[in-house]
């Protein structure tokens, strides 16, 4: 009762203090601007080119022009010239990005305690100018976020809104309360769900008579989904059976070891497993790539070039499951202190019903084996991509001891880690979440025509990837001093200029002024003050 208590103490304080910093925090659009002298690190795979003048007109990019050599003073004559009324944002030796696509990200959660306002400003500080939430606290609620971000009356990515499947709300209840059971049922579910103004469908797995339906009937409508295909449906329908039916990506990874299955049909499970003990759950989970076709064998190749000929993706969240194989590095993470909200880190203690606190008796086996899980995960992840597949970056944030913004760093450094060269990782969190979202016309590179979506860091994140998190790099200078360095300088979205490290900022006094009000000091688990 206790600490029912106090969680709802630490709600009733994160919703007080929602827009506590929603003043005016960026500046534009701008019927011009102007920004100077960066070095491009495009999301098409090309190399870094600077230094470049990028020329914005009503948020739409106008011009993308060379104007000069790495360290040759420059022409001011020949760079494109300021119109009256216009915005000129000098960053000279800087370098810019599009902005990033985090195609799983959850807008906090009502568990967590973790309200909008300081989801999108941890997502903006890191550069993130777009979001997919997979399933959240209803329709009606992500398309109302949705379309305030849409005008930029709020400080927020731009949303894309895919609903939980069969999920219903007070406001949209499609069925009257019936559960989905039957195919027709499915259809109408979706065809309510496309009518309300969702993106697309966020599925856990069915019956496959009923998944069949739904993603057929969503296919139709021209909608995209994702699915995390969960165990309790996945003996009858892997991934394979969904991007046959329809799907358009799959998160994490469930359902594709499955379907690599050569000796059996069902996960190798202990006669004493139980789902609803999430240790079970996740201890287990950790095991399963062993169980599928080795690396490169026939069945491993055919279940790849298939999924590739479908057009699928792969947005893995590596970094959600890095606990599993390191559970000291996650939970001591450098930003806990300072960015992570009481009721949050609540939230990730061990627990037996809170999602993903499975820390009930974890320790050296179980990681040993999350880290050869991760390996083989990661041999079919890189070897996707180097086919032509398509991998995005998603983060899966407020679960398991990662935060927003700085999880979708992570998840960066983890591509890296699979295989990725550095302009893949990035082309990974630009061009292909656009292109998973149907939108790469308008974001995703820096071309001419398209939307005025930047991230702007003032270090080199191809020679380390370290220098977008929000607390920055460690560096030695030559006289022997340890400084940090990067952060993200300037996310731009839509054309408007946001001072990335003064949203981080806000971000800090929210967390540390619960900390103040309630008395609450971060500690490690079974640690008494």
């Amino acid at each position: 009762m206790k600490t029912k208590k106090l969680f709802l103490f630490f709600l009733a304080i994160s919703f007080a203090f929602a827009g506590l910093c929603q003043e005016k925090l960026g500046e534009g659009p701008f019927g011009q601007l102007i920004i100077r002298g960066v070095t491009l690190i495009n999301g098409n795979g090309a190399p870094p080119r600077g230094p470049v003048d990028i020329v914005v007109e009503n948020n739409k990019i106008v011009s993308v022009q060379v104007v000069g050599y790495p360290g040759v003073e420059i022409d001011d004559a020949k760079r494109p010239q300021l119109k009256e009324g216009g915005k000129e944002l000098d960053c000279t030796g800087m370098y810019l990005l599009p902005g990033f696509v985090d195609m799983h990200g959850h807008i906090g959660g009502v568990a967590q305690g973790a309200d909008y306002d300081y989801v999108f400003k941890l997502w903006m500080g890191h550069g993130i100018t777009t979001v997919r939430e997979p399933s959240g606290r209803g329709i009606d609620w992500t398309l109302d976020l949705k379309r305030k971000s849409e005008k930029n009356e709020i400080i927020a990515p731009r949303i894309f809104a895919y609903t939980g499947f069969g999920q219903k709300t007070k406001d949209f209840n499609p069925l009257n309360d019936a559960p989905i059971s039957t195919p027709e049922q499915a259809r109408r579910w979706v065809r309510a769900n496309a009518e309300r103004g969702a993106d697309g469908i966020k599925f856990f797995g069915a019956p496959p008579e009923i998944m069949a339906a739904a993603l057929d009937e969503n296919k139709k409508l021209g909608l995209r989904s994702a699915c995390h295909h969960a165990q309790l449906d996945v003996a009858r329908w892997n991934v394979l059976h969904s991007a046959r039916a329809g799907l358009t990506s799959m998160e994490h990874w469930y359902g594709l070891p499955e379907a690599l299955f050569e000796d059996r049909t069902v996960q190798d499970y202990p006669l004493d497993y139980n789902y609803q003990n999430e240790q079970h759950r996740f201890e287990e989970a950790g095991k399963l790539w062993k169980q599928a076709a080795k690396p490169f064998s026939e069945h491993w190749n055919q279940v790849m070039d298939e999924l590739i000929s479908l057009d699928f993706t792969l947005d893995p969240t590596f970094n959600i499951y890095e606990a599993s194989r390191d559970l000291h590095r996650a939970r001591r993470a450098e930003w806990h202190e300072d960015y992570t909200l009481p009721s949050l880190w609540e939230f990730y203690q061990p627990s037996k019903i809170s999602h993903g606190s499975y820390w009930h008796d974890w320790g050296t086996e179980q990681e040993v084996a999350w880290r050869e899980n991760y390996k083989l995960w990661m041999t079919f992840v890189n070897e996707y991509k180097n086919r032509g597949g398509r991998v995005t970056a998603g983060s899966d944030s407020g679960f398991i001891f990662q935060l927003y913004g700085f999880a979708y760093v992570r998840e960066l450094e983890l591509l890296r880690e699979a295989g990725f060269h550095p302009l893949e990782v990035i082309r990974a969190a630009t061009l292909n979440g656009a292109e998973a979202l149907g939108i790469d016309d308008k974001i995703g590179t820096v071309a001419v025509g398209k939307l005025a979506d930047f991230v702007i860091v003032e270090e080199n994140p191809l020679k380390n990837l370290k220098v977008l998190y929000g607390t920055g790099a460690i560096k030695l200078t030559e006289d022997n001093k340890v400084v940090r360095v990067g952060g993200v300088k300037y996310t731009i979205k839509d054309g408007i200029i946001y001072d990335a490290k003064r949203l981080l900022q806000d971000v800090k006094k929210v967390v540390a002024k619960q900390k103040q009000t309630t008395g609450y000091k971060i500690l490690q688990p079974g640690i008494k003050n």
